[in-house]
């Protein structure tokens, strides 16, 4: 029986693996799964070694904090890992994690093959990380197109497949009418999927959703919270009295509240794309800690956080970042899109243009899963 390893960091790449995964079960029933992962591996019955909260970190202070523990982590995963043998090592994104256990268990087992879903961003910083991922990586799968010349540079093999996220997975309805009322517009929030990300966010977006119902009554709030963290956002909530705000971890309830809103608040990341997929007008925030936000802005090369508005190299969608991710800026940002139309029309369809550049033939999970039985039955 053939055998693959699932390397994951965080909640999205738990989410990205899974969409693979599920598409080679269809296909390839004679495999044995092990993982990293979180719980969309486990609803697809795919074990992991431990907890993926264990290991996800945001921000450069917090992992130089937990650099003992992250090392750890990094040893008994490399040690399970060659304990398990499989024929391939799948690991998705969060590359300080999952390539750096990739790359010791090379050096353990050559005769492992390598692939790695999701390139780490080195058109934003440390370009020299292709060089070094070079003697570890058997294969890298692109999400973008415009990122092919890093890799084929170094003549490092590599397949553009799109990003999953943009895919259309799901054409049944679902009804909502139980969770939001039927006479409110939608607003849909998404806080992150880091619980320290939602820590400093979601103070923010209560304050701007408080903003709001003074001024307006029509709207009712909805976060995409994921299985992880909304416990602890349902926890903080309850105890604010507030009656049009709502909390949703089923992805299939996500994609409906998602087409049924009027507007989105986006922590920067991957998931504007599937906002922007959804045709749904938004903004990004995000906010780290002021040490942090400084070695970043320090390492980094390019002038946007969100995908679009770095490959447009202009901001079609508005970034609120460090100080000016706050309530009232966010509130005066919402409203001026909520009484423009023209404007959010625009923002649609020039995501709309954008997201062509980036969908694979067929789709992402398709190809990846394709390439994954191409290297077990050669």
């Amino acid at each position: 029986m053939k055998k693959i390893f699932i390397l994951t960091g965080e909640p999205s790449g738990d989410k990205l693996a899974s969409m693979v995964i599920s598409k080679l079960k269809k296909n390839f029933n004679e495999i044995e799964y092990l993982s990293v992962g979180g719980s969309n591996l486990k609803k697809i019955g795919i074990k992991s070694i431990f907890d993926l909260k264990e290991i996800t970190f945001l921000g450069f202070t917090s992992v130089l904090f937990n650099i003992f523990k992250i090392n750890r982590k990094i040893n008994k995963t490399v040690d399970e890992i060659i304990q398990f043998n499989p024929d391939i090592l799948f690991s998705v994104d969060s590359p300080d994690f999952t390539l750096r256990v990739a790359e010791k268990v090379k050096k353990r087992n050559n005769k492992i093959k390598t692939i790695h879903y999701v390139a780490p961003q080195v058109w934003i910083w440390r370009k020299g990380r292709v060089k070094k991922i070079k003697k570890f990586i058997d294969h890298i799968l692109l999400l973008f197109n415009f990122e092919k010349k890093y890799f084929d540079e170094e003549n490092i093999n590599n397949t553009f497949v799109g990003h999953p996220l943009i895919e259309n997975l799901s054409t049944n309805k679902i009804d909502i009418n139980n969770l939001v009322s039927k006479n409110k517009k939608i607003i849909s929030i998404f806080p992150g999927s880091r619980k320290s990300e939602t820590n400093t966010l979601l103070p923010i977006l209560i304050d701007f959703i408080k903003m709001m119902n003074k001024n307006y009554s029509e709207y009712d709030f909805v976060f995409h919270a994921t299985d992880e963290n909304k416990k602890y956002m349902v926890d903080y909530i309850n105890n604010l009295n507030l009656q049009n705000i709502n909390i949703i971890s089923d992805e299939d309830m996500k994609r409906e509240i998602l087409s049924s809103s009027v507007f989105a608040v986006c922590k920067s990341g991957t998931v504007s794309l599937q906002v922007c997929n959804a045709k749904i007008p938004s903004i990004i925030i995000y906010k780290l800690s002021f040490i942090n936000f400084m070695i970043f802005k320090l390492l980094i090369n390019v002038k946007f956080a969100n995908i679009i508005n770095i490959i447009n190299n202009k901001e079609i969608i508005p970034e609120l970042l460090q100080g000016e991710c706050n309530a009232k800026e966010i509130y005066n940002s919402v409203v001026y899109f909520l009484k423009n139309p023209e404007l959010m029309k625009n923002q649609i369809n020039d995501c709309e243009k954008t997201l062509t550049q980036i969908r694979s033939k067929t789709s992402s999970s398709d190809e990846a899963s394709s390439l994954l039985t191409k290297f077990l039955t050669t």
